[in-house]
């Protein structure tokens, strides 16, 4: 081999390695924007996750506070019924008293009459609690009187 012809196989193995390095540089830069492209995509999904689970957070103490607000609501209205039930078993006049002086049968259809008009459900004052105790006093006294 001269001379010359080692020269040209050198280079042309220079050229060849010139080539590679610049191939694999080029594969350098590739990849390197590649993995920015995924660190940049991977932050924006992180960015959006911590977001949702802010709201989330945010949410669930928002549910916590109506349920302790409808919690009381509950219990006030378990508490208020009761106390209106209990208004209303107080404010029931016991039946005797509605027909105590009735001393013969046509006094007691007259106070039953009468009785009627004031307490009946459909006026202003009317109680159906208060109709049923008359009812069942006019009934006892009917019996009494042979009605």
């Amino acid at each position: 081999m001269t001379l010359e012809e080692e020269r040209r196989a050198l280079d042309e193995q220079r050229r060849s390695l010139e080539r590679e390095r610049r191939e694999f540089t080029r594969r350098v830069e590739i990849e390197d924007r590649r993995l920015e492209q995924q660190q940049q995509l991977f932050e924006m999904k992180f960015k959006i996750l911590e977001e949702e689970l802010q709201k989330l957070a945010t949410e669930k103490a928002h549910v916590e506070k109506q349920k302790a607000f409808y919690s009381r609501v509950t219990d006030y209205e378990t508490n208020s019924r009761a106390s209106e039930r209990a208004v209303k078993e107080s404010n029931i006049v016991k039946g005797e008293l509605f027909f105590s002086g009735v001393g013969s049968k046509q006094s007691l259809k007259k106070r039953y009459k009468d009785l009627i008009k004031i307490y009946h459900p459909d006026n202003l004052d009317g109680d159906t609690d208060t109709i049923q105790e008359i009812n069942s006093e006019y009934d006892k006294l009917c019996a009494l009187y042979e009605i």
